[in-house]
């Protein structure tokens, strides 16, 4: 969803106008400059991100409109859940992705944690 169609939802939501919200949500959305698809959501569409943004902006925003004072990780957790669902922790996020070399400079990487008789399970 387009950041401000985001926006639009949090004014109906919290109160106030689109613009009130408009920076929170082009923040959230900034990794589609970089990965033009659906998979930029796992930068920051998970419960990383909505710390992150909340360290960011504040606990809170005085909206423009009126200077009421808004919690800003609402609003952020309502942009996760209306792209993906649900808020997704960072884990789920690269759950698929493999651990490649280039990854660590070539170091031995863990690959899981562990094998069915404990022993570590590692790609060199």
């Amino acid at each position: 969803m387009h950041p401000l169609y985001h926006a639009r939802s949090s004014a109906r939501k919290y109160g106030g106008v689109a613009g009130d919200y408009l920076s929170l949500h082009r923040w959230m959305d900034q990794t589609k400059a970089h990965i033009a698809d659906a998979r930029h959501r796992m930068i920051l569409h998970n419960s990383f991100g909505i710390f992150l943004g909340e360290q960011l902006f504040g606990v809170s925003i005085g909206r423009e409109s009126d200077g009421k004072e808004i919690a800003v990780r609402p609003v952020l957790e309502q942009h996760v859940i209306e792209d993906l669902g649900y808020i997704p922790s960072v884990s789920e996020c690269f759950a698929g992705m493999p651990v490649e070399e280039w990854m660590s400079k070539g170091r031995a990487q863990r690959r899981g944690t562990g094998t069915e008789d404990g022993q570590q399970d590692w790609k060199h």
